[in-house]
């Protein structure tokens, strides 16, 4: 009996298996259930700061093994049983200088692909669109320049929308392929602007203006949330940026500087997903 059902419960555990990789690796743009990766990257610096993460945890594995093995090796080899007599020995200077020049030569490997990440992280390319964060107790609010129309609009957690807690009334919407600067800043204490699958995480600090930059190749909706512990309410800061085609985004534009340039303070705008925007009351 055992036998002819080993085959479908094979399948079943299979199947399984299957499902539970797929969220393990699943993430776009947001966190999913169960996931044990990093969210998948959609900018040339997040591929990069992938690669590094691989890389070094392909280093780490070789160094745990080697250390392992040495240690069930010493342990083993030189139990009191198998070397009744120890070894006087100590010095051997093949091995001093081995066990000294290769994690040096480990470390070179690490810190070349390292510096380089870090040096285009820092250095800001010519932008297409320059936009403006500022962070508040407990939300954030945008600015576009006057080549995009000139307007501005606050971002909340919303929370009637899905998913949970990262949702917002108003997203920011830019479009794909385009190289973006974000200027941060803060209006009160120091916040964090974080957008994993962007491989953006930078400081907002009241009375400085930081920068940073991105080029995403995937439209879709993108989350991130502030990463600095600011409050009370911080876990309720979430970040939205929709990356839409740069036909929607012309056509998203062009009624948001009308719609803004005719309604008053208190009024914003989210858009949808259709990329057209809909007005929403001011949530504070």
């Amino acid at each position: 009996m055992l036998m002819k059902t080993l085959p479908l419960r094979l399948v079943a555990a299979s199947g399984v298996l299957a499902a539970a990789t797929g969220n393990v690796m699943a993430g776009t743009g947001q966190p999913s259930p169960w996931q044990m990766t990093l969210q998948t990257p959609v900018t040339p610096i997040a591929d990069r700061m992938h690669d590094f993460h691989d890389m070094l945890l392909w280093i780490i594995t070789a160094i745990v093994i080697l250390v392992l093995a040495l240690i069930l090796w010493v342990v083993f080899r030189f139990s009191e049983r198998r070397n009744p007599t120890p070894s006087k020995t100590t010095h051997n200077s093949l091995l001093e200088v081995a066990w000294t020049l290769i994690p040096v030569l480990i470390l070179v490997v690490i810190a070349v692909p390292s510096f380089r990440l870090l040096k285009d992280q820092l250095t800001l390319p010519k932008a297409d669109i320059v936009i403006k964060a500022t962070a508040h107790q407990w939300y954030w609010s945008y600015e576009y320049p006057k080549d995009q129309g000139g307007f501005s609009f606050d971002s909340n957690l919303a929370q009637d929308k899905e998913p949970r807690l990262l949702a917002v009334d108003n997203e920011v919407v830019l479009p794909v392929d385009t190289t973006i600067r974000v200027q941060v800043t803060a209006s009160d204490v120091i916040h964090a602007f974080a957008m994993p699958s962007f491989g953006l995480k930078i400081d907002a600090i009241p009375g400085r203006l930081n920068e940073t930059w991105f080029h995403a190749e995937k439209e879709g909706v993108f989350y991130g949330q502030c990463s600095l512990i600011c409050g009370q309410n911080h876990a309720y800061m979430p970040i939205a940026i929709r990356i839409v085609s740069k036909d929607a985004y012309k056509t998203w534009l062009e009624q948001a500087k009308k719609k803004f340039a005719a309604n008053g303070a208190g009024q914003h705008y989210a858009a949808n997903d259709n990329g057209q925007l809909a007005t929403e009351a001011a949530v504070r």
